[in-house]
Order: structure tokens, then sequence, then C-alpha cells
């Protein structure tokens, strides 16, 4: 192997009584793409946030060395400077700013002490043809979805004559042609000499691109392997992650359904702003009792539209259509309607919609069911932590007391919080929207046991994935839905990925 563009020694990373990294070495060599695997809470992100000065020289044990020199980054910007550019999972974009805007926000294109604005767009159509994306530069950034986004982050990183380019979860809130355009870049941006560190939990993604794979295991390196390697494979890396075999990405299960718990009919929905567009298109599908039912589609499908108007009409105009409950007609009208039906939805995106970060594990687990504990509009304290307590337990949340921050937990332990809040509140039927979005193999293989022991107890589960196996290795039935229509109805054992991918693409 030839000397490495970059070599991390030793390094070691506290927060107070906590160790986030333990004598971690790592060496990257130029122009390779290099993945990074753990469980959430290993300390791959703290890693990269040592590397790109994130967490400054002095707060870490240890050394950088870059081109065989010791680095000593103080801050963003100086690691940026030498040509480190990390790019969170959290996009750092400002949505009313347009594309180019936000390519060049804090380096300007200027002239005579003004910005450029001429250049400034030129420079930005430039990059945005490097990456990929096929958009006015003067488009404002919300306007864009997500796989457009990251793709503007990657044409700013590159607009800093990146070297060293750190992706953390890159495909994560993505569906599967986004993912696919995004991976096809990082091979094209090796193939130009630039040096790429993934971060990433979906494992078929990093055999598919990296060149070799280091895995953290609480705080410490556990093995680096080629790709090349016959004997690097999914199961290879699950073992170094998570210190033991999974026999199975899915728990055992045998299904006990009963009679039919929902049933909507006829739903359709408007988009929001704009009444003219229909979202979801007269669609019509049941849930039963003890059943697990998934929904999949590509991105823009209609998926979440769908569970959101559902779920108290929370998203959507001109909503129109059905809701059954046992075989009665109800009425959904708003969330606290739909939750006193017995309906819960746990959104896709938990930080910002699902969880209060400031708030801690007790008060987010409650949160649901605070009826429940108050008396003559008093809320109990005490029993109050002995229920968060008991649910931390039982779905072995990753901290010390129920005191603790939601906002400090890793993503797979907030995910366990956001279960916890509706499984408190005890509804009868539970839509998932990404449940496992972003949670290492370990953490997902307790999430799919806690759903289906909310099935075994005769509750109506209802799944929506971006990730066929998932979809699959979940469900009792399918349906799959394409630019908001019904397509198709798949029972289990008939479930494939190629079949539902055609379902998904049929009349696109």
């Amino acid at each position: 192997m030839t000397d490495p563009l970059l070599r991390m020694t030793r390094v070691s990373k506290r927060f107070g009584a906590v160790t986030a990294l333990s004598d971690v070495s790592i060496d990257v060599v130029e122009g390779e793409v290099h993945a990074l695997c753990g469980e959430n809470g290993a300390g791959k992100s703290t890693l990269m946030k040592v590397l790109s000065g994130v967490y400054p020289a002095g707060s870490y044990d240890g050394s950088i060395e870059l081109d065989g020199e010791e680095v000593r980054f103080r801050s963003l910007s100086e690691s940026e400077d030498a040509g480190v550019v990390i790019i969170h999972q959290e996009l750092a974009l400002i949505p009313h700013l347009s594309v180019a805007e936000n390519i060049f926000l804090g380096g300007e294109i200027t002239r005579r002490g003004l910005i450029d604005w001429r250049a400034t767009n030129d420079r930005a159509a430039e990059l945005m043809a490097r990456v990929g994306l096929d958009e006015n530069p003067t488009t404002p950034v919300r306007e864009l979805g997500i796989g457009k986004q990251q793709l503007v982050e990657i044409a700013k990183a590159l607009s800093k004559r990146v070297r060293v380019l750190i992706l953390d979860e890159p495909t994560a809130a993505l569906g599967q042609s986004d993912s696919d355009r995004l991976l096809d870049l990082i091979e094209q941006l090796r193939g130009q000499g630039i040096t790429c560190i993934v971060i990433s939990h979906k494992l078929r993604e990093v055999l598919r691109i990296s060149d070799r794979i280091t895995v953290i295991r609480d705080g410490s390196v556990i093995e680096t392997m080629e790709r090349g390697d016959p004997a690097t494979d999914e199961g290879r890396i699950i073992r170094a992650m998570v210190g033991r075999d999974l026999d199975s990405l899915f728990p055992p299960r045998e299904p006990l359904i009963g009679d039919e718990l929902l049933r909507v009919e006829n739903w359709t929905v408007h988009h929001p702003s704009d009444p003219s567009r229909v979202i979801v298109d007269d669609v019509s599908f049941s849930v039963r009792a003890g059943e697990i039912v998934g929904f999949a589609g590509l991105m823009g499908a209609g998926r979440t539209e769908l569970a959101m108007s559902v779920f108290g009409r929370s998203y959507g105009s001109g909503i129109r259509g059905s809701l059954f409950k046992k075989g009665k007609p109800i009425e959904a009208r708003s969330v606290e309607e739909a939750i006193s039906h017995g309906i819960a939805y746990a959104t896709e995106d938990r930080k910002a919609l699902g969880l209060n970060l400031i708030g801690d594990i007790q008060t987010n687990t409650s949160s649901v069911g605070l009826e429940r504990l108050s008396r003559r509009g008093l809320l109990d304290l005490i029993r109050e932590r002995k229920i968060a307590d008991a649910y931390r337990y039982k779905m072995n949340v990753k901290a010390p007391d129920v005191t603790v921050p939601v906002g400090y937990l890793s993503g797979g332990n907030q995910q366990k919080v956001v279960l916890a809040k509706w499984m408190f509140a005890n509804p009868d039927v539970l839509i998932l929207d990404e449940p496992t979005r972003g949670i290492d193999v370990g953490a997902k293989y307790e999430i799919y046991g806690f759903i289906n022991e909310l099935a075994a107890q005769g509750k109506a589960i209802i799944v929506i994935s971006s990730e066929l196996p998932e979809v699959i290795g979940l469900s009792d039935r399918i349906y799959t839905l394409a630019e908001g229509r019904l397509t198709g109805e798949v029972a289990r054992e008939d479930a494939t990925q190629e079949r539902l991918m055609r379902f998904m693409t049929a009349g696109l």
C-alpha cells in the first residue's frame, strides 16, 4: 500500500466521564473511498469531528498527519483551508438563500468589495454540472428535494478545493434512486483523485463503493478490511460491529392475525399549498389486528403524505375519503382526534417532529399520555419517572437515567424513545414511518423485536420504509405506491425486491 494521505494515531476523546474514543488509529490512502462502520454511539462521527476541527486540537489526545506532516486544526475553517471538508448528516444549508449563495457562503466571490453575482452564478453552475445538479443557480435551496440538497453540499465542498471529503450518513434520508445517483457521484470523485471517508449503516452501499472498511465499536477500532477480500461480506462487518453473529437480520415471528382494525377507503389528498396537485389519489387499504403491513414506494410516491393525512389530517388539503375502525366509520380531523381513536404515527423525522430534543427521556416518553399520569390537573412526577425508567430498561436505551436530554442520545436510542412514547400511549394502530432510518444493524434488530412484540399484542402495524429488504423482512402484506396511486398488494410469501420494484415504477 502507498503511503497514506491521512493518518490519525492513538486519538482519544472524552466527554466528562464518558470515553467516546480510545486510542483510535486509522490511515486513509489518497484517492480511496474509506468507509467507517459501527453501531450508533460507537464514535464514528466523533472521530470525524476531531479530524475536521469541530473538536479542536487540545480537546483530544493523539495526532493527525496530512501528507506526512502533523496538523492541529483549531476550527472547521482551518481544516477546510487544508482541503478537509465534512458534510454532516444534518445538512448545513440556508433554505431561503439560492444554491449559488449557499455554495459560496463564507467564501463569496467579490469584485471591488462587492459580491460579483455573475461570477458567483457562473462558477456555481460549473460546480453544479460537476456533481450532476441540473438546476438554476439562483433557485432557493428550499425548493430542492433532499437528494439535490446533498449535491449542493458536495458542490460547496468542491468549491473549497477539497482533498478529503467526509460524508456522514449521506444516503440516510434518500430514496433508492437518489442514493444510487449519490453513490455514482462518490465513485466519480474517487476517479478524480478526491479521497472520500463515508460513514454509513447501509452495508450494501458500503460494499459497493468502498475500497476499505474500518469498523469502530465502543470507541475503539475493531478491524480494517479490504473490500476485495473474499472474506469481506455483510456478515463479517456485522460481527465486527456488534461483537456477535446476527443469524438473521430479523427476529423470528409467528403472525397471529385477527380481525380488521383499520380500513381506509378512496382516500385522496391534495398538496397543502397547491390544491390543484393530487398527492394521494383514491387509495384504499386495510390492516388487521396483529398484522404488519408494509408500504413501499420511490421518493415522492406519497407514502408519508398518506400516513400523515390519515393521522389527523396533519398533511394536505381537500382531503376526502372514509376511515373505518373495527368496521365502524370514524372521523380523525385532528391529531388529537386520531389519537383518541387509537391511531398513532411515528414520524420519519424524529429530530424535528418526533421528539423534544431539549427535553429529557422522561418527559418525551410521557408526552402523549399525560392524562394517564395526572390527577385533578396535577402531574404525578414520581409515577412518570417510574414509567419512563421502566421503558428505558425494557427498550435498552443507553443512558444512565431518564433525566438525560434526548438530544444527547444516538439516533438508535432516540428512535427507541419515540417508540416508547407511543407504546405508553397504547394505540390500536401504529404507523411507523422509516422506523430505522440512520440506525445501525444492532439497534435495528432490537427495534424489529419491539415491532414484532406490538403485533403479538394485537396492534395493527403499518411500516413505511425505503429499504425493500426491511419491508419484505417485516411485513405480512405489502402495498406499493407510485405517484400517489396504489399500484400493488403483495403477500409476504410472494414478495421479492424485483416484483416490488416493478409495482413501484408502474406508470413512471
